[in-house]
């Protein structure tokens, strides 16, 4: 299904969502872009049917919004075409948690992650009942990073690398390929959605060479992509020794250090 499926992207209006886009239709793929902002979907589209010969379609939508959400599922849910889903869509954090409002952290939560979740949800019965198909969740290294400071933010970044790998046990034998992709810092306007300067920050990635890296990991079906990464071992490692340490865990009863007073 994956070679010539129809692509469902969120986030798809700029950036990294737009970047992908491109790439899909340039290897022949028609689109489906979801974004709040109707015009630069258009226009995008637009480009990109002339360029490419693909068929776009463009459907205008917030994610934090329950009607705007219930749509994007039910084409996801109906749309036989749509054989992969990038899950883009994604808002930053500036400042601590002490700097944030109930607001802004109900937002970046329902974007960061209930959005995502439920799209994912919503395709993934499909795709496993074909036995193919592709889902693809933005994370982020700050996931990985509690030293940061971006607490809320990269709580939701770990949350899609955790979803990611336990999609990948769940859909993996059914033919779904699941992969979170783990950027770091990438030359996009979510910096300045959340009130970050962007010249402020060093060493940020262009979007093409994020997107290239990722799609790349795509084609070699890896389960976790991290562009930034120089050494892959780093990764082989951590993920080793987080099943060592499942294997060290006895339920029935505590460990001895716990077992002392004082």
């Amino acid at each position: 299904m994956t070679s010539a499926a129809t692509v469902l992207i969120t986030g798809a209006s700029t950036g990294i969502g737009a970047t992908y886009a491109q790439r899909f239709a340039q290897r022949g793929h028609d689109l489906v872009l979801v974004a709040r902002d109707q015009g630069r979907l258009d226009a995008l589209a637009q480009r990109l049917r002339q360029a490419h010969q693909v068929s776009v379609d463009v459907l205008p939508a917030d994610l934090t919004q329950a009607a705007d959400l219930a749509a994007v599922e039910a084409r996801l849910r109906d749309d036989a075409r749509i054989g992969i889903l990038i899950n883009n869509a994604g808002i930053a954090q500036s400042g601590g948690i002490g700097q944030q409002t109930a607001d802004s952290i109900e937002r970046l939560i329902a974007l960061n992650t209930t959005a995502p979740t439920r799209l994912a949800a919503a395709v993934a019965p499909r795709l496993a009942q074909a036995g193919a198909g592709a889902i693809v969740n933005l994370g982020s290294v700050v996931g990985l990073a509690p030293e940061f400071g971006m607490s809320v933010y990269g709580a939701t970044k770990a949350y899609m690398l955790f979803l990611s790998q336990g999609m990948n046990v769940e859909l993996g034998a059914k033919g779904v390929y699941v992969q979170a992709v783990l950027p770091a810092g990438t030359r996009t306007e979510i910096w300045e959605r959340a009130g970050i300067d962007i010249n402020s920050l060093p060493e940020l990635m262009d979007v093409e060479e994020l997107v290239d890296a990722a799609l790349v990991g795509f084609d070699r079906r890896e389960l976790v992509t991290i562009p930034p990464l120089r050494a892959a071992e780093r990764w082989t490692a951590l993920d080793g020794a987080r099943q060592a340490l499942l294997g060290d865990l006895h339920q029935a009863y505590a460990a001895e250090r716990y077992r002392q007073p004082g």
